[in-house]
């Protein structure tokens, strides 16, 4: 197969594609609703942990919704996906029913697992989601073994590994990098970079801040996309998952996108400006740019509201399960463990 367009092979990660490719009315449409759907019930698991519903920790998705679901809108079953502890926005995307995940968030015995595991350790084989991890960077050597593993069953799956700017400095990663490229294996690495890792700006802890060129050391190429124009990501996503389909090995995009919130609930995120939250709100957020374009196509304030509450609703069931269904029976201490 022939490799993608140069601005994803492009050796030195620099090259940016211009205007992105316009979405289909059904497209946007989608992207719409299913960025809805994590920004309220991320903004509903904020509200549920002030409450103390939701105890431990809480990092939340607000902002990077266009990352997850472009990539989405990009894969095909059997692609896997796997990342790390700001999570319940990829287990949504990947079809993960939002009263299962809200039900784990919650500590009860309805969610993807068994409400043992919290906000950033649930599953499901169904949807092919392997996890968030809460060791930094621990998903990156995991994400590569499930590439191996459909390199060596011969199937065209790809696995789709989250990490985040920080996470990008762990050694693992880059142990990760050389196996993948030396074996080429189809993964690719989706460094979303929303500029602070914790509460440290790139700037203070980052080398090299172009993520894009992180692989460059293994010949992995790289390309830098805005992860917060949901069609620049599908674009990218698209050209990305032909690279590892086609059989050249791994690929590294790194999303340029931003968090709304602190990095998790006991971050106050006094590192940044409210102004500058504020101007990266209302110049660039991933669901107005959408709502936008449906408006300029004729779409009705009425139309685009109705979506909106179909996924109010379906966030307001989930909570109300996660808070009605019953905590798992002290017995399940001992089951899924190793011994």
């Amino acid at each position: 197969m022939a490799a993608p367009k140069k601005s994803v092979a492009k050796e030195s990660g620099q090259e940016k594609a211009g205007s992105p490719p316009e979405l289909t009315k059904e497209q946007e449409l989608k992207a719409l609703r299913d960025m809805l759907l994590i920004r309220r019930f991320e903004e509903k698991a904020g509200q549920l942990y002030g409450m103390g519903a939701i105890g431990g920790f809480c990092h939340l998705y607000i902002g990077q919704e266009a990352v997850v679901v472009g990539m989405q809108m990009a894969l095909k079953l059997g692609d896997e996906v796997i990342t790390g502890y700001r999570d319940h926005g990829h287990m949504l995307a990947c079809g993960m029913e939002a009263k299962g995940v809200m039900a784990e968030l919650t500590g009860r015995r309805g969610g993807y697992s068994k409400g043992k595991g919290g906000s950033m350790h649930m599953f499901s084989k169904e949807k092919h989601f392997y996890g968030g991890h809460g060791i930094v960077g621990a998903q990156v050597s995991l994400g590569t073994g499930l590439a191996f593993a459909n390199r060596y069953r011969g199937n065209d799956a790809v696995s789709v590994t989250y990490f985040g700017d920080g996470a990008a400095n762990q050694g693992q990663v880059y142990e990760s990098f050389n196996m993948a490229e030396l074996w080429k294996l189809p993964v690719i690495y989706v460094i979303e970079n929303n500029r602070y890792a914790m509460g440290t700006s790139v700037s203070r802890a980052s080398a090299q801040q172009d993520f894009s060129k992180r692989g460059a050391s293994f010949n992995i190429p790289g390309r830098q996309v805005d992860g917060m124009d949901v069609r620049a990501v599908k674009a990218a996503g698209d050209e990305a998952v032909a690279w590892c389909r086609g059989g050249n090995g791994p690929i590294i995009l790194e999303m340029q996108t931003y968090r709304y919130r602190g990095h998790s609930m006991s971050d106050p995120a006094k590192y940044r400006t409210r102004e500058e939250v504020e101007k990266v709100r209302h110049d660039q957020d991933p669901i107005e740019q959408v709502r936008n374009r449906l408006m300029g196509a004729g779409a009705s304030e009425q139309d685009l509201k109705a979506i909106d509450a179909e996924v109010r609703e379906i966030v307001n069931a989930a909570a109300d399960f996660a808070q009605h269904d019953p905590e798992p029976d002290p017995s399940e201490l001992y089951t899924d463990i190793y011994r």
